[in-house]
């Protein structure tokens, strides 16, 4: 282009950018053109060149980029870190969407709840070693607010970080063999998989390589970093603590195949695909029955099928779901298929085993490994939150009386590993010490809550501290004997997974007088399906300031107690065999404890 002047430069870039749009749509259409967007990058079109088709395509139909889009497409997030270092060096935070381009380096600027970052990691499968939760109590203490949070993708968050200090703690983070890098923002997240991998007596299959391998496929191909909104993936190998995988953009299920004509016996995932339970959808059952080693290679295909096809023009139907609703299944499918190069097996015909059911408290207590003779621990954390005293404790524990490994859950609770039977005892009182235990109420070990407005600036309420005080309050007057899960989350992102708690909370500003109060919509009758218990919960009540809140919860809890059908109804199936009025009628007319003052 060095013989053409400006004008000529600059109409040659939008011709070829007419061409590229053009073969999008009509792609898009379903006309056969071109080769698929993997085989473009195999071509040389380059790591960026998913985003750029997607954003040319929007432009070509007429639409008109997000503010997001047009920035990422200027220069990508992560060829950003030396704007990062430099606002480090100089104290600053960013401003404008460059705060939402630092997320991409996993740092979050959580102001204005706290003016400060947040750091978020990625623990494939959410297991660590012990030298590594030590190294990471080090750098909250120096870096940070000497605590972390794990968070309901089984992952870590360090709070209170410094403008100064962000990039140290990144640096502090790499150095433990971890990393921040595309922990938020338009990424995957964190890779889930059953905590109890390869030490549970159901599970069928040990996800620990399978996330570790889709982790680093994602380190490791630009193209993943090139979405228009977050993407969250899950292995459910079967085990006894569930993973949440049907509330996931793709959820893996292991089964196992017994047999069917053109079928291989042994184990099998099954593809889902289209959870964001926080937009009222779980993951469809697409009907694909994979081997555990096409798992991650159709996954990076299901990826980069939503990035040619998702929305750059609208932010809130940039989800993989709304791309399903508007191609339909089918149609998305073959998209897939196209970036896969081969057709996804069909589970017609396929004879498979049920899933044994979930135990959605069985990250609690002591539980008896595969392994003879040993055991995993279930730590009560309140509300997710560790001090660096505690986690450096834990790690102590996990070296002297296990293997050294920890493993986080999607309950925000974690378990310590590989204990023999002899030292059991031990661990508990040592636990104990730390000011933590294995054993809680039925409400507490089921209590889950987001950061809340003390950390992040879109909740509109405390959760975490509303959730310790309608605990201690619930705790007192109501005396349940059945597992309830109670989920609060601050905001519409539903990081607490509100509709599939027993009982959901989603935070609201309610008027009062003059006044604007911290409240709570009221959902009942949520689960997920590992636990055979999947249902979006039910709007119950809208609208309730905190401090009725928990009189609110008591009288319901009471009419549970009063009227199920046996003390093993549990209290899903109770909300399941009413109507929500004739729910809200009991209530009102339960027997509910009287304290004195």
């Amino acid at each position: 282009m060095s013989d053409f002047d400006d004008q000529q430069k600059q109409w040659l870039q939008g011709f070829v950018s007419g061409i590229e749009a053009r073969k999008a749509a009509d792609k898009l259409a379903g006309r056969t053109v071109g080769a698929p967007a993997a085989a473009q990058l195999n071509q040389g079109g380059g790591p960026d060149t998913l985003q750029h088709v997607a954003q040319d395509r929007a432009i070509a139909e007429g639409g008109k980029l997000v503010v997001e889009e047009k920035a990422k497409r200027e220069r990508h997030p992560l060829d950003r870190w030396d704007e990062v270092v430099g606002r480090a060096e100089a104290g600053q935070f960013p401003k404008g969407v460059d705060v939402l381009l630092t997320k991409y380096h996993g740092l979050f600027y959580v102001a204005p709840a706290q003016n400060s970052y947040m750091c978020r990691l990625r623990i494939p499968n959410g297991i660590l070693n012990a030298w590594q939760m030590k190294g990471l109590a080090d750098a909250a203490d120096s870096f940070g607010g000497g605590y972390a949070d794990v968070t309901t993708r089984a992952n870590l968050q360090i709070r209170e970080i410094p403008a100064q200090h962000g990039v140290d703690l990144l640096l502090a983070v790499q150095d433990l063999g971890l990393t921040a890098r595309g922990s938020g923002a338009d990424n995957i997240r964190n890779i889930t998989g059953s905590p109890t991998a390869g030490i549970d007596p159901q599970e069928l299959y040990d996800t620990r390589p399978l996330c570790r391998a889709m982790h680093h496929y994602i380190l490791n191909h630009r193209e993943m970093y090139g979405l228009p909104r977050k993407f969250n993936i899950a292995f459910d190998g079967g085990g006894r603590v569930p993973v949440l995988e049907d509330t996931n953009d793709i959820g893996f299920v292991a089964t196992e195949v017994t047999g069917g004509e053109g079928f291989e016996s042994g184990i099998h995932f099954r593809l889902q695909l289209g959870g964001i339970t926080g937009h009222l959808d779980f993951a469809f059952e697409t009907g694909v029955l994979l081997k555990p080693e096409e798992c991650v290679t159709v996954a990076g295909a299901v990826v980069r099928a939503f990035a040619v096809h998702g929305d750059r023009t609208n932010r809130q139907k940039a989800r993989l779901k709304y791309v399903i609703d508007r191609m339909g299944r089918e149609a998305f499918l073959k998209e897939v298929e196209k970036e896969y190069g081969k057709a996804l097996r069909r589970a017609a015909g396929a004879e498979v085993t049920s899933r044994v059911p979930a135990d959605k408290h069985g990250h609690i207590g002591v539980h008896d490994q595969k392994q003879p003779g040993l055991n995993y621990l279930g730590l009560v954390l309140p509300v997710g939150r560790l001090t660096s005293e505690q986690m450096r404790g834990i790690a102590q524990i996990s070296e002297r009386f296990g293997s050294g490994t920890l493993r986080l859950t999607v309950w925000q609770n974690l378990l310590i590993s590989d204990v023999a039977d002899r030292d059991v005892g031990i661990c508990i009182a040592a636990i104990n010490a730390l000011g933590l235990g294995i054993e809680a109420s039925a409400i507490r070990r089921g209590l889950v809550a987001c950061t809340g407005n003390a950390g992040c600036k879109f909740a509109a309420s405390n959760t975490k501290g509303h959730a310790l005080k309608l605990a201690d309050y619930l705790e007192m007057r109501v005396a349940i004997d059945t597992p309830v899960n109670i989920h609060l989350t601050g905001c519409h992102h539903s990081c607490a997974q509100h509709y599939v708690g027993d009982i959901g909370l989603l935070a609201a500003k309610i008027d009062r007088g003059e006044e604007s109060v911290e409240g709570y919509h009221v959902y009942i009758g949520g689960g997920a399906a590992s636990t055979k218990e999947q249902a979006m919960a039910r709007d119950y009540a809208q609208s309730v300031a905190f401090d009725d809140l928990p009189p609110l919860l008591e009288r319901l809890l009471a009419a549970y107690l009063a009227h199920r059908r046996a003390t093993t109804e549990s209290f899903f199936e109770f909300c399941g065999r009413h109507e929500v009025a004739q729910l809200r009628k009991l209530a009102d007319e339960a027997p509910v404890r009287a304290l004195a003052a």
